[in-house]
C-alpha cells in the first residue's frame, strides 16, 4: 500500500476489531503483516541491496513527511535516507513535523484552516528552492499540489 494514510488504517485493524469475535484474530494477522513501502525498501538497503543513482545530477527536493508516516506509523526519517541513497539532494526546511492541512477529510470539512496550513507548509517547503516536493501520502500530494506550481510527487515515483 503506497499511501501512508491507508497504511495507518491497516496497521490499526487489530485495535479496531479487538472486541469482534469473528474478526479479532484476522485483523490482528493483517495488522502484523502490513509494512509501509519505506519499511520494505529500508530493510532491503540495510541488507545490502544494490543502489543505483536514479539521476545523473542530483535533483534538489524537499520531502514532506506526512503525519501518517511520522506519527501514525511512527516512522519519522525513514524515507529521506532512501532518497539520498538514490542520488537526490534533500533540502532542509522548517516545521517538517507539522501537518500540511490535508489530514484525511479535513481539507474538505475545514477548507479555510486547511488552506492556511497548506500555505504555511508550502512556505517552508519551498523556501530552500527545491526542484520538486516529494511525499508519502496521496492526500498530502494532492493538497500540496493544489497550492503550488512546483511539482509534487510520491517518493516511490522518484525511484522508478
Amino acid at each position: 500500500m503506497t499511501a501512508s494514510g491507508c497504511g495507518v488504517a491497516i496497521r490499526d485493524y487489530a485495535q479496531h476489531f479487538a472486541h469482534d469475535p469473528d474478526y479479532a484474530d484476522k485483523a490482528q494477522a493483517v495488522s502484523e503483516l502490513y509494512r509501509d513501502p519505506a519499511e520494505i525498501v529500508a530493510a532491503e538497503l540495510a541488507a545490502g541491496a544494490p543502489v543505483r543513482a536514479v539521476t545523473d545530477e542530483p535533483v534538489r527536493i524537499a520531502f514532506h513527511p506526512p503525519c501518517t508516516l511520522q506519527h501514525g506509523l511512527r516512522r519519522p526519517g525513514i524515507v529521506e535516507p532512501i532518497l539520498e541513497a538514490h542520488g537526490y539532494s534533500l533540502l532542509p526546511f522548517r516545521e517538517g513535523h507539522l501537518c500540511c492541512g490535508s489530514a484525511g477529510t479535513y481539507s474538505i470539512t475545514q477548507p479555510a484552516i486547511a488552506r492556511r496550513l497548506r500555505q504555511r507548509k508550502l512556505d517552508h517547503l519551498l523556501a530552500p528552492g527545491p526542484e520538486l516536493v516529494a511525499t508519502a501520502n496521496i492526500g498530502c500530494l494532492l493538497h500540496l499540489q493544489a497550492g503550488t506550481e512546483t511539482p509534487v510527487r510520491h517518493w516511490l515515483e522518484l525511484l522508478a
